[in-house]
């Protein structure tokens, strides 16, 4: 197993999770959840392959990413505290997930020739789009549109400082950790200082 396809497998949990965290919110039963994990952790992953050509796309009879979907699941189901405990969970959650989906979202683009630009938006389309999806579903505003939420905003720079990093030569798994660590923290002094974009 290569190690995109670990970091990739990390992703998929936790984006599981916060899939699955989210139906929480609303309330869903186990079926919902189930759903609305599956696309948040898939959703991403499958444009970005339909996009650039890979067939099948990542999780046809991938049945340890189907586990892992289902392990995340179970364990949210387990959990029955109040719900607003776990805000900040699915925060945190989302932005893990964040990092490594763009970082697995541009190696996997890498391996299939794509150019180091259109592999950081793919990177960004992997780590975005599955919880677009999921929040559409869940008839709410998706936080890649919400305004003083740098969501794809931190997946790009990411996605460019890893490009960057790797370019010059840098230990792979730091680059990796720079990354998922950066974007992480884009996100947290955002939301913090409600940091957005200028208006059009």
């Amino acid at each position: 197993m290569k190690l995109v396809d670990v970091i990739l497998y990390i992703g998929t949990f936790v984006f599981a999770l916060t899939g699955a965290l989210k139906a929480r919110t609303f309330q869903m039963d186990i079926f919902g959840a189930t759903v609305l994990a599956f696309v948040t952790a898939y959703g991403g992953g499958t444009i970005r392959d339909i996009l650039i050509g890979i067939k099948p796309v990542n999780w046809i009879n991938d049945y340890i990413a189907l586990s892992l979907v289902i392990s995340a699941v179970i364990i949210v189901s387990l959990f029955k505290k109040n719900i607003s405990r776990f805000r900040r969970t699915i925060f945190l959650t989302d932005a893990i997930g964040l990092g490594m989906f763009t970082v697995g979202g541009i190696e996997r683009s890498l391996e299939h020739d794509v150019n180091s630009v259109y592999a950081i938006l793919m990177g960004v389309i992997s780590a975005t789009f599955g919880g677009l999806v999921a929040d559409i579903l869940s008839n709410t505003v998706p936080d890649l549109l919400k305004r003083g939420e740098l969501y794809a905003t931190a997946c790009l720079i990411g996605g460019i400082i890893y490009i960057l990093l790797s370019k010059i030569g840098v230990v792979y798994e730091f680059d990796l950790i720079s990354c998922v660590l950066i974007i992480v923290g884009i996100r947290i002094v955002s939301k913090l200082k409600r940091l957005s974009l200028p208006e059009i």
